[in-house]
């Protein structure tokens, strides 16, 4: 008995040394590999300070109607992920995709990220490289949030809403993040495990939508080194309190048009997300839905049909 009690001590010691040792040579590397991937990290946009830290704002064209996009949780890299569908309105409209902290070439922070807090980021971002509203906004997933509470807040400053598979209020009133899941996505993005995950790094943007090969290196270089950052975990614990918020805040009263997804990738059941969308549009006396069979990232599949009917809502409401 003693002989298989020492066995299996042995056997526990060596596994965790192999861990450790794993953990310890996959930090090094990915640390070397950042240092390589420098070169390729140079900001497109504007970097303009909000509260002490670097907000990233990219702009494109010189239309009169401002579009402003506005990234889901968790998307490494919103200049890169919207490009296939921003990159055919930009000829008629002026294209803005802000870069929330913690996202893209924007600072990683430990900062609030109550709504209140979140919004006054954007706006004041948005001020500081000069642009007014009104705006036309354009949320994907939990973004949707924001939007429509800064068509609550300050309406004069939102046209119009567009959402792509936009999260709306109800669908965060059951929610409860899961902490060891986040924690261990975290663990697994600051040690550089999840260099070892094939096909990890490959976003809907680099499989469907139209970037180039050094986009798609970019991209890369810009996934291992925000995936899970702090800031983006603050958004994530705060969501339901956020989305309760806007939920007590009533309708807009501003044009609103959703494309929905089929419901996969959204990590809710197909016919429920649907159902969370359905429910708002009704509720929107300006809502309009435009069902796809897409899952989540609308934008980086079916751009093409997105941007037709997006200049077709807007002839509509200009």
């Amino acid at each position: 008995m003693k002989k298989i009690v020492r066995l299996v001590g042995i056997t526990l010691l060596i596994m965790v040394s192999f861990l450790v040792v794993f953990v310890l040579m996959s930090y090094i590397n990915h640390r070397i590999s950042i240092s390589k991937e420098d070169k390729l990290f140079v900001p497109i946009g504007q970097q303009v300070e909000v509260n002490g830290y670097l907000i990233n704002v990219y702009t494109e064209g010189n239309g009169p109607t401002t579009l402003v996009f506005m990234s889901g949780g968790g998307t490494a890299s919103p200049v890169l992920d919207f490009k296939s569908l921003y990159s055919l309105l930009s000829d008629e409209y002026r294209i803005v995709v802000i870069e929330r902290a913690g996202y893209g070439f924007s600072d990683v922070v430990d900062a609030e990220r109550d709504i209140d807090s979140v919004l006054f980021d954007t706006r004041q971002a948005l001020d500081l490289v000069d642009i007014k509203g009104p705006v036309v906004l354009c949320p994907h997933s939990m973004s949707g949030i924001e939007a429509i509470y800064w068509a609550q807040s300050y309406p004069h400053e939102v046209a119009a809403i567009i959402g792509l598979d936009m999260a709306v209020p109800q669908a965060y009133e059951v929610y409860q993040p899961n902490l060891p899941v986040i924690k261990l996505g975290k663990f697994m993005a600051d040690t550089g495990i999840i260099r070892w995950i094939p096909g990890v790094a490959e976003s809907e943007a680099m499989k469907y939508g139209t970037l180039t090969d050094a986009e798609k290196a970019l991209y890369k270089a810009i996934f291992y080194r925000r995936t899970a950052t702090k800031t983006m975990i603050n958004e994530v614990l705060h969501i339901k309190a956020n989305a309760a918020l806007v939920a007590t805040n009533g309708k807009i009263d501003v044009p609103v048009l959703v494309f929905s997804s089929n419901g996969q990738g959204t990590g809710w059941r197909d016919d429920e997300w649907r159902d969370f969308q359905k429910t708002f549009i009704a509720d929107s006396p300006n809502g309009r839905l435009v069902e796809l069979d897409s899952s989540h990232y609308v934008h980086d599949i079916e751009y093409r049909r997105i941007a037709e009917e997006i200049r077709a809502f807007l002839s509509e409401i200009e």
